[in-house]
Parts: structure tokens; sequence; C-alpha cells
């Protein structure tokens, strides 16, 4: 029978080099297959990363984690190790979400708990601490949430004897509400927002309005993604901070049909475009020719030109509730809608994105009162 090995420790130590600060080094054995051992080690980091031995002791505890992957021991881990291991081997490849997580982890979560033991950090420290954080309810949420995907980890890793999640017991106040509804513009007003946008962000806005797109798959998208003799547009990217990555999800990835009115639009806007910006991209930015940065442009000119026809604070994402509400509007099949909004789940379709327009809400209302009502009332 196979003998369950101990959990290692190991030893740190510090180690002079002949060029360079001195480094510490996490000591080790390893367990072969003919029973033996030999010893390893691992370089924790420099004497300027981790002054003290007692610094690099804590820093080496994501290295323990791996190398006793087959041992876990619960009582000799940290939250700032787990959260280490996660950000090495669990972080989501799409840039945008693994920006956001790491961002939570750093700046937030690692300084509170990362020298707490796993077993230490209770639900209600945890709710208490997000209680008085300065932030919104949404983010609380995001922090909440962030530290029960780190736990779900440590868990799997079995790090911790819970049977069940303990950030499942921390709640966060109005963290379900949504703080602002985006706007949905009739199709009048769609048409007045247009008239205050100058080029290339009125052809922006005109993609994302009648293909309900994200503003990232907007300026995701290049040349070659549409096909205009079967009239479909392909969705293969998106631009998020700076970077080319895959779509939102794996939904995001159904093409949409393409018009011909659409289509007389984009090439006018292609005919515009400079040599020095004829590329790739649909919408190259002036300075760089790279996609162009969307929140500058909502701040310039989105935001003025809602208020100029009367609507509440415009964002690019108004354009695409707009299409979902439209869609209904016009009484569009419901599987329909789900489709070309490419929901992996039709209650976001109809939960979230699609809302009935007051005068849809008032000849409801109307009929039924007619039917319930003697005639003459």
């Amino acid at each position: 029978m196979f003998k369950r090995q101990r959990y290692q420790f190991g030893s740190v130590e510090r180690k002079a080099r002949k060029k360079g600060p001195d480094v510490w080094a996490l000591r080790y054995r390893e367990h072969l297959l003919d029973g033996t051992n030999c010893h390893k080690s691992l370089i924790v980091g420099t004497v300027a990363q981790h002054a003290t031995e007692s610094q690099a002791r804590r820093a080496a505890q994501t290295l323990l984690l791996r190398i006793n992957a087959a041992n876990p021991c619960a009582g000799a881990v940290t939250f700032g190790a787990v959260i280490e291991r996660y950000l090495a081997e669990e972080l989501p490849g799409r840039h945008s979400t693994a920006r956001g997580y790491r961002s939570w982890l750093k700046n937030h979560i690692k300084p509170k708990w990362g020298e707490y033991s796993l077993e230490q950090i209770k639900p209600l420290a945890v709710e208490q601490w997000l209680k008085g954080l300065d932030l919104a309810p949404k983010s609380k949420g995001h922090l909440k949430n962030q530290m029960r995907i780190v736990f779900n980890c440590a868990m799997r890793w079995e790090l911790l004897p819970y049977q069940t999640n303990p950030m499942g017991f921390v709640r966060v106040k109005d963290v379900s509400k949504r703080v602002r509804q985006p706007a949905v513009l009739t199709i009048e007003q769609f048409r007045q927002v247009l008239e205050h946008i100058p080029e290339p962000y009125r052809t922006m806005c005109i993609v994302a309005g009648c293909l309900g797109l994200r503003i990232s798959e907007v300026l995701g998208l290049q040349w070659r993604d549409f096909d205009w003799e079967t009239r479909q547009v392909q969705i293969r990217r998106s631009w998020v901070c700076g970077r080319a990555g895959e779509p939102k999800t794996e939904n995001s990835r159904r093409p949409m049909p393409g018009d011909l009115a659409l289509e007389k639009i984009l090439r006018e806007h292609r005919r515009r475009l400079p040599s020095s910006l004829q590329s790739e991209w649909v919408f190259p930015s002036k300075r760089t020719g790279m996609p162009a940065h969307p929140w500058s442009a909502q701040r310039r000119w989105l935001l003025q030109a809602g208020e100029k026809v009367g609507t509440m604070r415009l964002g690019w994402h108004a354009f695409r509730h707009t299409y979902s509400t439209l869609l209904n509007e016009h009484g569009t099949d419901v599987k329909v809608q789900q489709e070309l909004l490419r929901h992996a789940d039709i209650r976001t379709t109809m939960n979230v994105y699609t809302r009935a327009v007051p005068e849809r809400l008032r000849k409801a209302n109307s009929k039924l009162v007619r039917l319930l009502l003697p005639t003459g009332t």
C-alpha cells in the first residue's frame, strides 16, 4: 500500500550570489518513485523583495502549496498564499476579467486578509469589513464574490474542511440593486442623437444600435468579419483596455445578420478613412491606428447628445438595451430576441435588457380596462 507523505514545510535560507542581491531559497524534499528522497530548492525572492526571513517564509507558502498538492494541510496556509496560487493558476484568461480580479485581490482583499489563516477568516468579520468600506454596494459585492472564488479553490485543493463556502453566509446590503439603468431610446431619439455626434463615432453608434453589439465588440470588428454575400457579421473578438481578446461568452460568438442599408453606411465610412488609417480595423484611432478608446468619446459626445434629446445619461450600452427593447416592441419572437442578443439564458434577455415602452403599457392597460368595465362607463 502507498503511504501518504506528510505535509512538507521546508526550510528557508539566505543564499549569496556572485551578481545581484542575496536571495531566499526554499529547501524541500522530493519523493521519488523508488521510495527515496532527493533534496531540491526553489528561489523565493531577493532580500530586496523580502527583507526578513519571516517575510520570505510567508512568501514561500505559495510554493509550498504546489509542492504539497497531493498532501494538503489547512493549518499551515494563509489566505495570501492561496490568493497567490489562484493568481498563478486559476485567473481567467480574458484580459478585462483578469485585470478586474487582480485589482480586487491585490488592492483590497490581500492587504486586509492576506496574513490570516483560512480558518481564521469568519463570515461575520468579512461582513463587518465590507460594511466599513467606502465603496458602492456593487463593488462590495465584487469583493465578496472574489473571496468566494478563492475559497472555492482552497476547498478544491483540500485546504479547508468546509462542506459549504463560508462566504455564502456573508450579506452585502443593496448589492443586487442596479444603481443606474441604461437609457432606452425611442426611434426618434436615436435619430436625434446621431445628429449631435460626429464621425466616426456616429457610425459606431449606428453599428451598436443596428446590431445590438457591446462597445467592446464594435471596437473589435475587422473588415474581414463582414460577409455581405451571405449577409452575416462574425463576432470574433472584443477590444478591452487596449487589447484584443475573446468575446465575452461563447454565445457571444454567434454571427449576426447583415443588412444592405448597414453595408452602405460602412462602405461610406471606409471611403472616408484617410490612407494612413486604412487597416484591418473598422474603427481605428487617428493617434494609434488601433481601435479607438470608447470612454473619451462617451464623455465628450454621448453624454452631451443624451442631454440634448432629453434622455438620462447616455452611454454605449444604451444602444444594446435600445436594440432589445425595440425588438420586443415590434413583436419579435422571444427566442429570436435571445438569439440576436446572443444570450445563453433567455431570462437575461427578458428580465435585464427588454423593457416595455410607456405607449405599449398604456395600450395594454386600456385594453383590459375596456374588457372589464361596462360599455359606456
